[in-house]
């Protein structure tokens, strides 16, 4: 069976949560003063604003490694030991 096509509603996206996990939400939105769908909503935009930096990062360093960019276990290590003395 073909899943149904996503046809976007004017009223947006509507998801529907597992009793516990929507238990979960709702506490977690009272106790930052917020509605459930206040609460939901800063969720998923984090999410997708660190997933974009994460996989942004990930393909630079790739970059790097297919340029022959790359430390050795014991620079690496020096570089950490000389900037945690600063």
């Amino acid at each position: 069976m073909t899943p149904a096509p996503f046809l976007p509603s004017p009223e947006g996206m509507k998801v529907h949560f597992k009793p516990e996990l929507q238990a979960k939400v709702n506490r977690a939105a009272e106790q930052s003063h917020r509605s459930p769908e206040e609460y939901v909503q800063q969720l998923v935009e984090e999410h997708l604003e660190y997933d974009a930096w994460f996989r942004e990062k990930v393909t630079a360093s790739l970059d790097q490694l297919d340029r022959g960019e790359s430390l050795s276990h014991e620079d690496l290590g020096g570089r950490l030991e000389q900037m945690f003395r600063s």
